[in-house]
């Protein structure tokens, strides 16, 4: 199977738009359109520090993941937070989820990005791939509430 992953573009809003309610319905929530069409607006803003990177098989997107760059305390160049990653289901296990996160190392990479990490469920099935691709270290998420 042939993936390109890029750059999204204006033109991938009907086909990211699905993926991201099917990532939302997965998830178990529920994101209003506002927050929607704000994240899509900001993910193809060149000025935002949120980035999507779509990944394309036979010229529709199927996969996507939306990135945060920021700056770090304990690090000079900035760092890549994946927020939300999504392959369509009925294509999972075909090498997509791998092909975006190597093209989020190799952009990173060349870059020279401090590092790209994100955080998942403990009993996501991803993580094999993630198992594969990067390591797990002993912090524990918080949150506070508001």
């Amino acid at each position: 199977m042939d993936v390109l992953v890029r750059e999204v573009k204006e033109g991938d809003y009907h086909d990211w738009l699905e993926l991201w309610e099917a990532y939302n319905d997965f998830g178990g929530g529920t994101v209003s359109h506002e927050v929607t069409t704000f994240t899509w607006h900001r993910a193809n803003d060149p000025c935002s520090s949120i980035f999507c990177r779509v990944a394309e098989v036979n010229q529709k997107v199927v996969g996507f993941a939306l990135c945060v760059l920021h700056e770090g305390t304990y690090v000079v160049t900035p760092v890549c937070y994946l927020e939300d990653f999504f392959v369509c289901e009925s294509l999972r296990g075909e090498g997509i989820g791998r092909a975006i996160l190597q093209h989020l190392h190799d952009e990173a990479t060349t870059k020279g990005w401090a590092k790209v990490y994100w955080f998942t469920r403990a009993q996501n099935s991803a993580r094999k791939l993630y198992d594969k691709v990067a390591v797990t270290d002993d912090f524990v998420r918080y949150r506070m509430v508001l």
